[in-house]
């Protein structure tokens, strides 16, 4: 029973961080940008969600706005420094990230924010349904199930709206600036603010993502966004192993968004049986070394072959 609802919970906890998983897509694999400010920006959307929620009683919804708008901001920081100011794409990130974590203490106040009998989505969502005890279930499944449904509304919000956005002519230059940069240039687009447009939108992903994650689980922390990258690429990582690095654009999001799920079930399986809550990063980064090392692997293996 225990591996059941830890497998519940995975989904839910899968859901919420696919939609980070999505935004760092964006850069890693769209414009092939190493944007470390991720982890940041994840913790900034969390500690504007916080903020706005405890100490003005924003309705939670209007925070995660703002939490979006933030991490937007953020990734323009990124840009800026990069297009205009020359600065390498991997320092931008960086900066921009050692820059956020001074200014989520500052926003803040703190290095955590509870939200401890505040109103969020997810008590909304346990408002408009039954009680647990009506339902049979305990309180803690319910809040899953709604967390569950709430992070899927938002996730196939996300992937809709990509794929429309990337089909569109700016989102197509976007797209094409990754992939050949000086070709693009040649032909009049301002490739400056393509990047700039892209981490944009990455980054406001990001921060929607850590103010779900905030709402769901109750509090913010300044370090919240540790590690986040690693898990963004996980997920991204694992769903193109299942799905074979579909060529179909709406595909490739979906993949995300599974990848982020089974991501959260591995974890979550591994927790059962007994492995160390302190180990998880390093668990993490073997999980992404093996799947980003199978398609070498495959070749190699394809080349013995052919040649015995």
């Amino acid at each position: 029973m225990n591996i059941v609802m830890a497998m519940f919970g995975a989904v839910s906890q899968g859901l919420t961080w696919a939609i980070l998983a999505l935004g760092v897509y964006i850069t890693f694999r769209i414009l092939d940008f190493a944007d470390m400010s991720c982890e940041g920006s994840f913790a900034l959307g969390g500690s504007v969600s916080a903020v706005l929620m405890v100490r003005l009683g924003w309705d939670p919804f209007l925070t995660v706005i703002a939490a979006t708008l933030a991490g937007m901001l953020a990734g323009y920081v990124t840009g800026f420094l990069h297009t205009k100011l020359k600065i390498p794409a991997i320092l931008s990130g960086i900066l921009t990230m050692i820059g956020l974590y001074s200014i989520n203490l500052r926003i803040m106040g703190q290095a955590n924010t509870p939200l401890l009998g505040q109103r969020t989505m997810i008590s909304i969502g346990k408002g408009l349904l039954p009680e647990a005890a009506e339902l049979g279930i305990l309180d803690s499944t319910l809040q899953t199930w709604v967390t569950m449904g709430i992070g899927l509304v938002f996730t196939v919000a996300v992937i809709g709206l990509l794929y429309w956005y990337f089909g569109t002519e700016v989102g197509c230059c976007i797209r094409a600036t990754g992939n050949n940069e000086v070709m693009v240039r040649a032909q009049g687009v301002n490739t400056d603010h393509m990047k700039i447009l892209g981490l944009v939108i990455s980054n406001g992903l990001i921060a929607l993502s850590g103010a779900l994650v905030t709402q769901s689980q109750g509090y913010a922390d300044v370090k919240m966004g540790v590690g986040a990258i690693v898990i963004g690429l996980a997920s991204i990582v694992i769903g193109e192993v299942l799905f074979l690095r579909p060529r179909n654009f709406a595909l490739r999001l979906f993949s995300i968004m599974i990848g982020s799920i089974i991501y959260r079930m591995i974890i979550a399986v591994v927790l059962q049986l007994g492995l160390n809550t302190d180990d998880l990063k390093l668990f993490t980064a073997i999980v992404v070394t093996i799947a980003l090392s199978i398609p070498a692997l495959k070749k190699n293996k394809a080349v013995v072959r052919k040649r015995s």
